[in-house]
């Protein structure tokens, strides 16, 4: 029987994706900010002698939403592809079977193994397509960065010994999903010219702390939910190694709402973020 595809989008679990969204927005601003500075900077009196006037580069713009896009694309793709991995390994392992939530497309047996891994592959080429053309539009270390990102997010769940077992997957989230993510996509807003440009990664790595914090926050909200069944699955994830506390007394469907909740405070953080740093004024 064919997968619909209201299945196939629930299985993507459409909760998770701010993860991938408020980085690209956070660091998109960021490199607004930063190109912005650069320009007042060297329309003034004291700009660095020998450095390229922008209105000497004729493709000059301060803001690229072409890049913008592209990075969006990979982030979400890059998530999407890491939550079938993550649908078909827990549910090889049969991590997924007495587990509730959302939906889940092999331990559910509302398709195949095959069906999801392919699923999976087919996101990852997406996100690896659009990084190969931003790659080409700005920088070929983008490449070997985005492979990484690609393993990253494939050895969560997957391979003999996924990280995501041993308690690692907040930290590496933290990193993926905050300090890459959010640094890329400023990077990738790069004015095109680089006499007299240094690019600020202080910057946008101290803009990137809390969007990799909020990241590792929805998955601790998801793992905290799956704690009793993880334990059981010998996943040992940060909530299972520090076990509940306060939600000790709630029930496994009872933490259902944390999940929504944590991602809505996400974008709110986010939204925020982003509009204070369009603010910002040299």
């Amino acid at each position: 029987m064919k997968t619909p595809l209201k299945l196939w989008v629930a299985g993507a679990r459409p909760r998770t994706l701010p993860a991938a969204v408020v980085p690209v927005a956070v660091g998109s601003a960021v490199g607004y900010v930063a190109n912005r500075q650069f320009l007042i900077a060297m329309s003034s009196p004291h700009a660095v002698e020998g450095a390229k006037s922008p209105a000497l580069v004729p493709s000059y713009q301060s803001f690229s939403f072409v890049n913008a896009i592209l990075a969006l694309v990979v982030a979400l793709a890059l998530q999407i592809g890491t939550n079938y991995v993550n649908d078909y390994a827990d549910g090889v392992r049969g991590t997924d079977e007495v587990r509730v939530g959302p939906v889940r497309l092999v331990a559910g047996k509302l398709a195949s193994v095959r069906e999801v891994k392919l699923a999976a592959l087919a996101s990852f080429g997406v996100s690896g397509v659009a990084g190969l053309i931003l790659a080409i539009r700005v920088s070929y270390w983008f490449i070997p960065i985005g492979l990484l990102c690609g393993l990253a997010g494939w050895a969560y769940t997957g391979g003999r010994h996924p990280y995501g077992y041993l308690g690692l997957g907040e930290a590496l989230v933290f990193v993926f999903f905050g300090l890459v993510a959010t640094a890329g996509s400023a990077y990738v807003q790069h004015l095109p010219f680089s006499s007299g440009f240094e690019f600020p990664w202080p910057f946008a790595i101290w803009a990137s702390v809390p969007v990799g914090l909020l990241a590792a926050a929805l998955l601790q909200a998801n793992n905290l939910r799956d704690v009793e069944t993880d334990k059981e699955s010998a996943k040992l994830t940060v909530a299972v190694r520090l076990g509940r506390v306060r939600a000790g007394y709630q029930n496994v469907r009872a933490l259902l709402p944390m999940l929504a909740g944590t991602a809505r405070l996400q974008l709110a953080v986010g939204a925020l973020l982003t509009i204070g740093l369009l603010l910002v004024r040299p």
